[in-house]
């Protein structure tokens, strides 16, 4: 993360600005509130850490400007300060703040601080992202909504079943079953950039047709890589990434777009083949009627090891009566709405 120091004293600067290099952060420096301006509109950032007391513009003066509208997006802002008192706090704060630390600063204690903030932006640049992201790939078709449901609660379902399992139990945690419950539903958002003529085609595609339906895991992975510039340290839209271009890959190496095979195949990619494939045979779509859960099942068995992960597939059978809950749970929820 790229982080704004703000400080008087260059032996303040340097020794807050040696702490977060070593680990791993972009430091941008200055002298004073507004030079940080100056700064942040030359150098975004999407933290900073200021003393109170400077010349020329202090802390509280600069965080008031930050949350009077200067500044595009929210920065999050700690104060390094000498006082201390309920008032202090009270000021600080009110004129913005997020975080406070009292001079001289502990290294361990700021890193700590630093990480907690990072937790908080992450939050809002993906809850962001994400609800723009899906409600735009929604606004294409008339059921899309309902598939995103359906697909997140059955990827967060196999990833449940995985993590209990040996092979998986070290890769799958509560962080990974959350991350692809929030970010599975972005399965398909390059599919905004398919023309209607392909995407809302009634009847079968033709060959042509197919191959520019093809591209929409090519379109969706780059515009997560676009995201992915801006803000590298989102682990959420590396998965949302990944699961955009690879959930159509087959385990045999014979899926598209990179024909990657087995492992190759981000785990992620791999557990939202399985909840898509089984959401589009049990769906009613305007070329085909919708299949039955047993129907749907035998497919998927017969499809381990060429289409599906041999042991996703273990995981859906294991979980199979959650999958038909699921399912007929929101074909109620739609009829109630229809």
């Amino acid at each position: 993360m790229r982080i704004l120091i703000v400080d008087d004293d260059d032996i303040s600067l340097e020794m807050l600005g040696n702490t977060l290099a070593a680990a791993g952060h972009e430091v941008v420096t200055a002298a004073n509130g507004r030079d940080a301006l100056e700064a942040l509109a030359a150098h975004p950032c999407r933290m900073v850490i200021s003393d109170w007391d400077m010349p020329e513009m202090n802390g509280i003066d600069l965080c008031e400007r930050l949350r009077g509208g200067e500044s595009s997006g929210y920065i999050y802002v700690i104060l390094l300060t000498s006082h201390n008192g309920k008032q202090k706090i009270v000021e600080g704060m009110t004129a913005g703040a997020d975080d406070f630390i009292s001079k001289p600063f502990d290294p361990q204690e700021l890193l700590v601080r630093i990480r907690a903030g990072e937790r908080v932006l992450s939050l809002e640049t993906r809850d962001m992202a994400i609800f723009a992201m899906a409600k735009l790939a929604e606004s294409r078709d008339s059921d899309t909504g309902a598939h995103l449901e359906r697909v997140r609660s059955y990827s967060q379902l196999l990833a449940k079943e995985l993590a209990k399992t040996p092979k998986f139990a070290a890769e799958i945690d509560a962080k990974y079953v959350k991350l692809i419950y929030l970010t599975s539903p972005l399965h398909d958002i390059g599919k905004v950039g398919v023309p209607d003529s392909v995407l809302l085609k009634p009847g079968r595609l033709t060959e042509e047709e197919f191959e520019v339906m093809k591209q929409h895991t090519v379109l969706g992975a780059k515009t997560l890589d676009a995201a992915l510039q801006e803000y590298p340290e989102a682990s959420f839209l590396r998965m949302a990434r990944n699961i955009a271009a690879s959930h159509h890959e087959k385990f045999d190496g014979s899926g598209y777009p990179e024909g990657l095979c087995g492992q190759d195949i981000p785990l992620c990619g791999r557990i939202v083949a399985v909840a898509d494939v089984y959401d589009a045979l049990t769906s009613k779509r305007s070329y085909k009627e919708a299949f039955s859960h047993e129907v749907a099942r035998s497919i998927i068995v017969n499809g381990g090891g060429n289409h599906f992960d041999p042991d996703i597939v273990d995981a859906f059978l294991a979980v199979e009566v959650r999958f038909r809950e699921i399912r007929d749970h929101y074909a109620i929820e739609m009829a109630g709405i229809a």
